[in-house]
């Protein structure tokens, strides 16, 4: 694996090649063409053998003297050269910044490089892609997006932080979580709990779960974002943690864990260091309800989106094993999802004192 500081080289070496793109077809009085890889489902594979999504060869070309494309490819130089400046002055912006930093009217007439953020976020996810670049090696950050807490000791930006001494409130992962921005010193966990709802989390937290079973909890409030993955990612490599992932009964559900799992479609350039292949699935799953007695009348029922969502995951590689075909078959069987908060009907640390500790001790979960 190359170096933090060999690795920021190359990164900023490959921005550098995108104006020599420019230049040399100048010189050469031809088109200015970039190529940007597909990201869609149509250009992603699963690879059963590492249990990850990869990315295909399928590219679009990009060109200046073409009417359709010239806006999007000079969106795509400004948000470049704001990344290279970046680089350049070792400082690292939000998606917000970089969208004002490229923003102004177009001298001569009365058009805008870019309307607003909805234009320039997906350019830099092109030149992520582009690049094979993660945006945070770009140093553009998104906001703290998720909580962790437990027995690991962590150094971030030169502050040393004991996750077992913030109160309820835990740690908030920032966005880059790669070494040297975010180093873990110490960690004696046995394995990692990674929460898809803060409410769960919240309850575990105050509950102390992390404690009783050793463990440290993350919860990246929904879909986890790129820092609460990648740390995840970080404690499951570099400390041999086991890592199990909780979420609902819902077809949302079964994606986060997926997405934890196998890595995403947008970032499956990227999957090798984001996605946890041995991530296990502990809940909750569509036995659960009558396992655990819970009744029908706290399930919610499917609408035609959970229907067809559902029914796109049936279809999907990466779910085509008998288990997990069986699990998302029984849902729509039943004709209802049901959330974790659910469990409070049996008692409102139910999830704290019951049903997850059975789940781990009977190693009842999907793989």
């Amino acid at each position: 694996m190359a170096t933090s500081k060999s690795r920021q080289a190359a990164v900023k070496q490959s921005l550098v090649s995108l104006a020599d793109i420019v230049i040399e077809a100048a010189n050469k009085k031809k088109d200015p063409t970039i190529k940007i890889p597909v990201r869609s489902l149509s250009n992603v594979d699963f690879n059963p053998r590492k249990g990850i999504i990869e990315m295909g060869k399928k590219k679009q070309e990009r060109t200046f003297f073409n009417l359709g494309m010239a806006k999007k490819f000079m969106q795509t130089m400004l948000v470049a050269d704001a990344l290279a400046e970046l680089q350049n002055a070792n400082l690292t912006t939000s998606l917000r910044e970089i969208y004002y930093r490229t923003k102004h009217t177009i001298e001569g007439s009365h058009e805008n490089t870019f309307d607003n953020q909805n234009e320039s976020d997906p350019v830099i996810e092109d030149l992520e892609v582009s690049l094979e670049a993660l945006r945070e090696e770009l140093h553009v950050r998104a906001d703290n997006g998720g909580t962790m807490v437990g027995p690991v000791i962590i150094e971030d930006d030169g502050d040393r932080v004991d996750c077992t001494k913030l109160g309820k409130g835990g740690y908030s992962i920032p966005s880059i979580v790669e070494p040297g921005y975010v180093d873990i010193k110490k960690c004696t966990a046995d394995f990692v709990l990674l929460i898809e709802k803060g409410t769960q989390w919240n309850r575990l937290s105050e509950d102390k779960f992390w404690r009783k079973y050793n463990c440290v909890m993350l919860t990246g409030n929904g879909q986890p974002p790129r820092g609460v993955r990648r740390l995840a990612r970080r404690l499951h490599e570099e400390k041999k943690l086991p890592v199990y992932v909780l979420v609902d009964n819902d077809p949302w559900g079964y994606y986060i864990y997926s997405v934890v799992k196998q890595g995403s479609i947008n970032l499956a350039f990227e999957s090798q260091r984001i996605a946890i292949p041995k991530a296990k699935f502990v809940g909750l799953s569509s036995a659960d309800p009558a396992k655990y007695g819970l009744p029908r009348n706290v399930g919610i029922k499917l609408n035609d989106k959970d229907i067809n969502r559902a029914k796109e995951l049936l279809n999907y590689p990466w779910f085509q094993k008998k288990e997990w075909q069986k699990e998302i078959k029984g849902m729509l069987a039943s004709g209802l999802k049901f959330e974790l908060d659910a469990l409070a009907n049996k008692d409102f640390q139910y999830l704290t004192k019951q049903y997850l500790p059975r789940k781990l001790k009977e190693r009842d979960w999907l793989d």
